[in-house]
Parts: structure tokens; C-alpha cells; sequence
């Protein structure tokens, strides 16, 4: 079983900045994609943001020029930049890692999410 754990999210004036952080533990053999997806009351769960473990990103063009994503492969834990921060940013935030466990079958987990609301 693989579990994530996010954390860094937190309430935050219009143009402000925070740092998410999701790290996998459990028995991996190895992480492919990581990402973060988000959910605003009343809508879908959108991807965010996905980095593969070759470092390759990929963003939702809403945050582009905004957020940066990146992971440590040794801590296999994810990172979410947010800089310039706007009320339509205001969301849950989900991490989410697909991979391979030690004993082969591959996972897919999530983090139970973190509240990022941008207000002044």
C-alpha cells in the first residue's frame, strides 16, 4: 500500500505565494507520474500539474507562468510553487502518484488534500 501525504496549503491574499508539498511512503519500487490536481466547491477535479520521473512537466494553462512543479526521486515527494496567486486558484488540492510497489502490481494513490483559498 502506498500513502500520500499533502500538506502547505493555507489562506492567502490575492498575489501571494505558497508551497505544497505531497511525499509517497509505503512500499515503492518506483514513482512514474506525479501531480497535483484541484477542486473548487461546485466543480470537477482539474490536473493542475504532472511531472514524469524524467522531470518532463506539463500544466493546465490556467497556472502557466505561475506555478512550477518539481519532485525529489530520492524523498519521493512533489512540490507545487504557486506564485501570483488568484481567487479562482482557491481550491482543494490533490496530490496524486502512479507507480510500481515493490512486490510488482502497479498503484495509483492520492492525498487526502490540502484547502488553498486566495481572499483578501
Amino acid at each position: 500500500q502506498v500513502q500520500l501525504v499533502d500538506t502547505g496549503g493555507g489562506l492567502v491574499q490575492p498575489g501571494g505565494s505558497l508551497r505544497l508539498s505531497c511525499a509517497a511512503s509505503g512500499s515503492i519500487f518506483s514513482i512514474d507520474a506525479m501531480g497535483w490536481y484541484r477542486q473548487a466547491p461546485g466543480k470537477q477535479r482539474e490536473l493542475v500539474a504532472v511531472i514524469t520521473s524524467g522531470g518532463d512537466t506539463n500544466y493546465v494553462d490556467s497556472v502557466k507562468g505561475r506555478f512550477t512543479i518539481s519532485r525529489d526521486n530520492a524523498k519521493n515527494t512533489v512540490y507545487l510553487q504557486m506564485n501570483s496567486l488568484k481567487p479562482e486558484d482557491t481550491a482543494v488540492y490533490y496530490c496524486h502518484a502512479m507507480g510500481t510497489t515493490a512486490w510488482g502490481p502497479t498503484f495509483g494513490s492520492w492525498g487526502q488534500g490540502t484547502q488553498v483559498t486566495v481572499s483578501s
